[in-house]
């Protein structure tokens, strides 16, 4: 009988999928497929596009950041390191994926080696550019394409908000380690907070070419009312700023007190010194420079956190280009050059008469007189003790005709990105040829010696002789050692007091 009812043309049981004692099964189906797709559809792991069902800013990385309205105020006791916020990305694992093939291999991440930026500082350029400090995984950079996008965001009407381009510099000339530098530059087609109503820098820093997976960043945030524009214009607060590399490793405390010394004197009173302490600065080095920052002549900033990523020579090509943009309309010229350097000015020229023949220019570099670091005169009749180091060690290194490292000054408004020996990225021409006007007396390494310099004594070499050292021909160049006497007695003049008073009362 059920033969005969299905060969008829029925819908019972023996008509197979489609029919259950006279109820239609096709609607059931296609309900059950289209409900087990959406459920494996949610199984699946998304772990780098969480924005099909979140809004991007509940699953993107920010930062805090700084206010624009205190910089470049100086002096200015920390340094401007901006945390990013991380989050655990889902991975893929075997328990969530199945697969019946035995040969398929599954690759499951742990931490993270490098971050895809670490932002150091964000600073206003003028009014309609920006600039990013930081540091990006090398390896993505050399073997990848990541970019940027820059947005602001106005606090008066979000919607308005505004988009740029950036263009992305690498300043490290390829020295960078697991981390290199990064310089990005926004700048806008309208003027950024043009009502002074205050927003926000918001900074997409991609993985790829693709836009699909990028991390968000608050990179700064400026006040209402905060924004000024004179403040980018001159005359600016400073004649000359000096911008410190990192400051490592054992330092002799009685070098930095001369070399800072010597250098207020040299730079005059419309200077100021900005040092990096990346582990550098001891107790002992501390005191010498303390006098000087609280006369107001020197800032100090701790950038210990930078050891936490590895880049070149304790991250000094990140450390020079935030100093450059933190300080940009602080001074009409800056300069860059290390603490066992000292510049100086041949034949009485005067540092207002050099820089006027160099104003054309917008960079120039100097030319060193490498000195031994360990070559003192023979003379039973000298107390070296008692002496600074610059007074002491007069031998310098004769040996001409090969290229040595040259330190320059620049002048940071008109500079996007810098290096340690100079800048690729600046407005304006550059000029080497200044041996005639300016030098520096370069004492190697012996800001690392905690003793006494003196190592090793030779006779003046006579009628302009060569001492030969080490292999190398040295002659006697006392030219520092004459300017000892009034570097002394300008520094009790200044800071006598304040070495005397307990720090206590000082403060």
């Amino acid at each position: 009988m059920k033969k005969d009812f299905a060969s008829s043309g029925g819908t019972g049981a023996g008509g197979g999928a489609y029919s259950l004692y006279g109820v239609d099964l096709k609607p059931f189906v296609a309900t059950l497929v289209v409900v087990t797709l959406l459920i494996a559809f949610f199984q699946i792991p998304h772990p780098y596009n969480p924005s099909l069902f979140l809004s991007p800013d509940s699953t993107k990385f920010s930062a805090s950041c700084p206010n624009s309205n205190n910089l470049p105020s100086l002096p200015h006791s920390s340094a401007n390191t901006i945390p990013i916020k991380k989050e655990k990305l889902a991975t893929v694992t075997t328990a969530n994926v199945a697969s019946t093939d035995p040969n398929k291999r599954y690759f499951k991440p742990y931490g993270n080696a490098a971050a895809l930026f670490v932002q150091m500082g964000a600073y206003r350029g003028g009014p309609y550019t920006f600039s990013v400090i930081g540091l990006a995984s090398k390896p993505t950079h050399v073997f990848g394409k990541p970019w940027y996008k820059c947005e602001w965001v106005p606090n008066s009407n979000s919607s308005n908000a505004i988009r740029a381009k950036s263009y992305k510099m690498l300043p490290d000339w390829g020295y960078g380690r697991v981390y290199t530098v990064v310089i990005v530059n926004c700048t806008f087609p309208q003027m950024p907070n043009h009502d002074n109503a205050g927003g926000k820098l918001i900074l997409y820093a991609y993985y790829s070419l693709s836009a699909r997976k990028y991390e968000k960043i608050v990179a700064l945030e400026e006040a209402p009312g905060s924004y000024n524009e004179a403040k980018f214009k001159p005359p600016y607060p400073y004649e000359y700023l000096y911008c410190g590399s990192s400051l490592y490793g054992d330092l002799s405390a009685s070098r930095i007190r001369e070399w800072m010394a010597y250098h207020v004197h040299f730079f005059g009173p419309r200077s100021h010194f900005v040092f990096h302490d990346a582990g550098g600065v001891s107790p002992a080095v501390r005191a010498a420079l303390d006098p000087w920052i609280r006369a107001g002549r020197a800032t100090l900033q701790d950038i210990r956190g930078q050891a936490d990523y590895d880049g070149y020579y304790y991250n000094q090509f990140l450390v020079v280009n935030d100093c450059l943009h933190r300080y940009r309309h602080a001074a009409n010229w800056t300069f860059f050059f290390d603490v066992d350097e000292y510049i100086y000015l041949p034949e009485g020229r005067t540092l207002e008469a050099v820089l006027t023949e160099l104003s054309p220019y917008t960079q120039f570099t100097i030319e060193q007189n490498p000195m031994s670091s360990k070559l003192c005169v023979l003379d039973p009749k000298e107390d070296y003790s008692n002496e600074w180091g610059f007074e002491k060690l007069v031998f310098r290194d004769s040996i001409t005709g090969i290229r040595r490292d040259r330190k320059y000054a620049i002048r940071a408004h008109n500079a996007y990105a810098t290096g340690v020996h100079m800048s690729e990225n600046v407005i304006g021409n550059t000029t080497h040829k200044t041996e005639h006007l300016i030098r520096y007396y370069h004492y190697h390494n012996s800001i690392n010696v905690l003793g006494e310099p003196c190592r090793e004594f030779r006779p003046i070499p006579p009628n302009g002789n060569v001492t030969w050292f080490e292999k190398i021909p040295f002659v006697y160049d006392d030219n520092m050692k004459k300017m000892a006497g009034t570097i002394k007695k300008f520094e009790e003049e200044q800071i006598g007091h304040l070495r005397s008073q307990p720090r206590s009362k000082l403060s």
